[in-house]
């Protein structure tokens, strides 16, 4: 979730605050998730067309750990640049997640967060109201993009294990995450000139304002995991 300002000079900022909490969380992986996002969305140097005008679209992220959030100070939050993400080493299901699409809360799995894993830009792209693409055959078509999901079958180079056939995921025939890149058709899709600018001003996605537990301390059968992941 986020804000969209525009200004003068023919720029559209995209304004999101990530603000963690959970046992593993530091500042350290804050500003790692932080920089991931902002570096991998500003890279294509996005274009957006608004009533006929040109904008150079430029994601402003900034990041806090704050450790002792509560859950009645997200659900009370009314900023739509905030968005909310706990941290831990155990998340059901194995994996991290978003608590929709458009949406500010969601659960990151410490071991989907290494260096260049593209986990917290993808995720990102949940949150500004992005899908996972339906093709998952990018074979001949060259580097994923950014929302393109684990198991996607690509070309060689792209896959965990080089050497492995395609599609063969016992073995690393599939996408590795770290090749994924956000794309111009990724900025396209966030449809920017369908917002409702108030003043220059508009929202990106919604509130979904979730307080989540340490899933080590949940059984599996007491937690509905949402669909939209890594």
């Amino acid at each position: 979730m986020g804000t969209a300002e525009q200004n003068i000079n023919h720029q559209l900022f995209i304004h999101s605050h990530i603000i963690t909490y959970g046992n593993v969380a530091g500042p350290a992986i804050t500003e790692y998730i932080r920089d991931e996002i902002e570096t991998l969305w500003n890279e294509p140097m996005g274009i957006a067309i608004i009533e006929g005008e040109q904008f150079r679209v430029v994601f402003k992220i900034t990041a806090a750990f704050l450790p002792e959030i509560t859950a009645i100070e997200i659900y009370e939050n009314v900023n739509p640049r905030n968005n909310y993400f706990r941290i831990e080493e155990f998340a059901h299901g194995n994996i991290s997640f978003v608590d929709g699409l458009g949406c500010n809360t969601g659960y990151f799995k410490l071991e989907n967060l290494y260096k260049c894993s593209t986990t917290a830009a993808h995720e990102y792209g949940h949150t500004l109201g992005l899908l996972h693409p339906t093709d998952l055959d990018l074979r001949g078509k060259g580097r994923p993009g950014i929302m393109y999901p684990r198991g996607t079958l690509v070309d060689a180079q792209y896959q965990y294990n080089p050497a492995a056939a395609s599609g063969d995921s016992n073995n690393g025939g599939t996408m590795h995450p770290m090749h994924r890149r956000v794309r111009q058709d990724d900025i396209d899709l966030l449809k920017l000139n369908k917002l409702d600018f108030d003043s220059g001003k508009a929202i990106l996605g919604d509130f979904t304002s979730v307080w989540h537990p340490d899933h080590a301390k949940i059984s599996s059968a007491d937690y509905l995991l949402p669909v939209i992941y890594y």
